[in-house]
């Protein structure tokens, strides 16, 4: 995180877009090896070439994840603006679903200023859309996904298996 801080300060990331903490997870022994390297023999450069592969491996796995999600909304919005008829409301509801993967009727009226039973019905048009889901099954306090573009952005943080060594 220190690092992200650094970045962001150093004008070179303007937000904290990579998750570098995810390459030292998927590479644990490795990254642990490196670091006792470090301690016990002074290798600086074997672990900050190790660290500089991962925020290539991180950055470019971004871009492309980033990539995905905007062709993903594009293409989804093309299919709502080819529905005629309420189409501008609806695409003000995927946007707020765009910006907050995870939404209720009320959340959306925040974000787009949308009485709540136009959001509430264009919630209800993406799920028949599917393009969102209501995850909740209640009548009350509905809580929506947008379902593709979470799965999207959820790829690589699965639980690890336990290595051998730490098995």
């Amino acid at each position: 995180m220190l690092i992200l801080l650094m970045l962001i300060d150093r004008q070179l990331l303007s937000s904290p877009v990579v998750y570098l903490s995810l390459h030292f997870k998927q590479h644990h022994d490795l990254y642990y090896e490196l670091l006792d390297a470090v301690r016990r023999t002074g290798d600086w450069e074997t672990w900050l070439e190790f660290f500089l592969e991962g925020v290539a491996a991180v950055a470019n796995s971004a871009r492309e994840t980033a990539r995905r999600l905007t062709a993903m909304a594009s293409a989804d919005r093309s299919r709502i603006a080819a529905g005629g008829r309420g189409a501008n409301s609806l695409l003000r509801v995927h946007e707020a679903l765009t910006e907050a993967v995870i939404v209720n009727v009320a959340g959306v009226v925040d974000r787009t200023g949308l009485s709540a039973p136009t959001a509430g019905n264009g919630l209800r048009r993406l799920c028949a859309l599917e393009i969102a889901e209501e995850i909740t099954g209640g009548r009350r306090n509905r809580v929506f996904v947008y379902s593709e573009y979470l799965t999207v952005l959820a790829e690589g943080t699965e639980p690890l298996a336990p290595s051998a060594s730490r098995a």
